[in-house]
């Protein structure tokens, strides 16, 4: 949740009469300070600059905010403030108490149980579902509904045969990236891990180069967690080295994506020329595709860009991110997860050029577009707490 240091009188009675409900004095009460004190700042409307105890007392206001006083509170702020309205963050303990259900279909991937199995048309409709919720970061939502969803294709496949085994086995590998998104997001790398290694053998068994391609650019997470980013951007180029990208749009999209990988893997290993030819490589080809999510990934020539400003933030040159998002803003088009990243590499971007006050706003963004996914990055929290401490970067 964002720390708040510098309020308005319209925010601090926003907080006070929308969210919380309270009289002057009751607020009073609640932080610590005369009625007159709060008096005094609600009638000012000018930002103040708040220290020590008042900050703490805000910020623990606003963590105590339930999903209904968070929503009123975010209603009643003004259009320009840089005060972000909390989003209770239950993602957490929902995915935790449904990790137990996740990890008994995964240990019985072999030991299939009786129940029904719906038309192959149906399951491809609710892997879309699952893939959709992927990526626009609703771990909630998946942690709920992917044990009984991968029970139902594993079901499935102990039953077919022919195309349609390859046609389930494509399902299960986007079944499993929806689980290994909320293994990654909440720290189970173990459990990442051993579920890209159950993609890799779906991959295999449908016997698809693209999808094979796909389960490679999902692997690299575990590079990324390891720190091993030239095993990971070794194994990025050598699936795209696989991939024909004439041959299809699909193809393309595909080995866009895996150079655009590649590039921030080389990037956070400093290897700035490296870097940029990856990402070139990856803009080339996005002339010629249309933005659109190919085999469970964003790809097009807004993600491309949106990787441009990642790749600046990266080198510690936030004066290429900066420019690279120039007049631009991802559009709805592209998935809630994809535009929180640009705003969270927007935040890092201010924050190298000393921009605070845009840092804040970037993340406010970030937060509004996907806050699952927000609340659990590990450089927003990061981030938060330099703004809050007045920290230099």
């Amino acid at each position: 949740m964002m720390i708040v240091i510098r309020w308005t009188g319209v925010e601090v009675r926003a907080l006070r009469t929308q969210a919380l409900r309270r009289t002057q004095s009751e607020f009073a009460d609640l932080i610590g300070y005369s009625e007159a004190v709060v008096r005094k700042w609600e009638g000012r409307g000018e930002t103040i600059t708040l220290a020590g105890q008042f900050a703490a007392a805000m910020d623990t206001l606003l963590r105590r905010l339930d999903d209904e006083q968070s929503e009123r509170f975010r209603r009643a702020l003004p259009a320009d403030s840089t005060v972000s309205a909390p989003v209770t963050d239950r993602s957490a303990a929902v995915v935790a108490s449904r990790l137990p259900e996740l990890r008994r279909v995964l240990d019985a991937y072999d030991l299939v149980d009786d129940g029904p199995v719906r038309a192959i048309e149906q399951l491809r409709d609710a892997v879309t579902a699952v893939v959709s919720d992927r990526l626009n970061s609703n771990y909630t939502r998946l942690a709920y509904a992917l044990p009984d969803l991968l029970s139902e294709l594993l079901r499935a496949r102990s039953i077919c045969s022919g195309s349609q085994l390859a046609d389930i086995d494509r399902l299960l590998v986007q079944g499993y990236r929806a689980a290994d998104a909320i293994a990654v997001k909440y720290g189970h790398y173990d459990l990442s891990a051993r579920i890209i290694g159950m993609m890799h053998d779906s991959a295999m068994s449908a016997s698809d180069e693209l999808v094979l391609a796909a389960t490679a650019y999902v692997r690299t997470e575990t590079f990324f967690v390891s720190g091993e980013l030239t095993a990971g951007r070794k194994l990025l180029e050598r699936a795209a080295e696989a991939v024909d990208p004439a041959s299809s749009t699909p193809a393309a999209a595909t080995y866009g994506s895996l150079h655009m990988r590649a590039g921030v893997a080389a990037a956070r290993g400093y290897f700035a020329a490296d870097a940029r030819a990856h990402l070139n490589e990856a803009a080339r080809v996005a002339r010629l595709v249309p933005e659109g999510v190919y085999f469970g990934t964003a790809f097009g020539p807004s993600s491309v860009r949106i990787h441009q400003v990642s790749l600046g933030v990266e080198l510690g040159d936030p004066g290429s991110a900066l420019a690279a998002a120039q007049d631009w803003v991802p559009t709805g088009s592209i998935p809630a997860e994809r535009r929180s990243h640009y705003f969270i590499d927007m935040a890092r971007a201010h924050l190298q050029a000393n921009h605070r006050d845009d840092a804040h706003a970037a993340l406010k963004s970030a937060q509004l577009v996907a806050p699952e996914h927000t609340n659990s990055h590990p450089q927003v929290k990061e981030m938060l707490a330099r703004l809050a401490a007045d920290q230099p970067v």
